[in-house]
């Protein structure tokens, strides 16, 4: 398997993620054009993917999935009621239904070679879900916009080849900024976003001979940069011996494909 993030951060977020027979998308939060640009540059055709998992429902996670999925009749994945919830917008009432594919949580489903297992996060959207995916050859980890892990999450990320873990913010960095009070309190709330920190101890708590690959990903344009974000979790897993010489760290960048990961 491999993974790609084409965009990630509080702007917007699409990743790829594939194999030799399949090509998937994780949400398409950005233009449907700068989702095309971002596949071309891995060498992917946009009209190859044969289907988008959305997480929830917020701007970031949606703005390009109607003209996309529309552009290139690709099945969309998501719970019940986040495609309640996203036909809502203005810009998305117009999916057709034959694109939509139901799913819940704990309930595994295939698309063609790759078992796909939504799981439930808890963050301020109508029944958001994150995802693992795995085939003979390895498991990938998907976790962000959740504002607290717990033995839940942890068993569901638990076995992962490749870990793709929000480090949202700084703490420091989001209470001298410039957001209002009810913005700070929603983002570190328990339906909000991971720190840097509480990245790290879940990250701490995952960590097994098995890891090749961890991405930290969401982080906030306003209350984090990826220095700060890295040297966090890196300070805090040497902190509790364990050393990167095991696995590769490494940070997502908010507009610009990563470098494509293989497992």
């Amino acid at each position: 398997m491999k993974l790609c993030s084409i965009a990630s951060g509080s702007s917007g977020n699409c990743i790829y993620v594939g194999s030799e027979r399949t090509n998937l998308l994780v949400d398409a939060g950005i233009s449907a054009k700068r989702i095309e640009h971002g596949l071309n540059r891995i060498d992917i055709r946009p009209d190859t993917i044969q289907g988008i998992l959305v997480t929830h429902e917020h701007s970031d996670h949606v703005t390009g999935l109607g003209v996309f999925a529309k552009r290139y009749h690709i099945p969309i994945y998501a719970t019940y009621e986040t495609v309640l919830a996203f036909r809502r917008i203005k810009f998305l009432s117009g999916i057709s239904d034959e694109l939509i594919n139901y799913i819940e949580p704990d309930r595994e489903f295939m698309i063609n070679d790759i078992s796909i297992e939504p799981f439930s996060i808890s963050h301020d959207a109508a029944n958001p879900v994150c995802y693992t995916m795995h085939m003979d050859s390895g498991k990938v980890g998907i976790a962000t916009d959740l504002g607290k892990y717990d033995d839940y999450v942890i068993s569901k990320l638990n076995g992962s080849d490749l870990l793709f873990i929000e480090a949202n913010y700084d703490i420091n960095m989001l209470m001298v900024g410039s957001y209002p009070y009810f913005l700070k309190q929603r983002i570190l709330g328990e339906k909000g976003h991971l720190s840097n920190d509480t990245c790290a101890e879940l990250i701490c708590k995952l960590i097994r001979k098995k890891n090749r690959h961890i991405i930290l990903a969401h982080l906030s344009k306003e209350n984090n940069y990826e220095e700060l974000a890295y040297e966090t979790v890196l300070c805090e897993l040497s902190r509790l011996g364990n050393p990167l010489s095991d696995f590769k760290l490494s940070v997502a960048r908010r507009d610009i494909p990563s470098d494509m990961v293989e497992v």
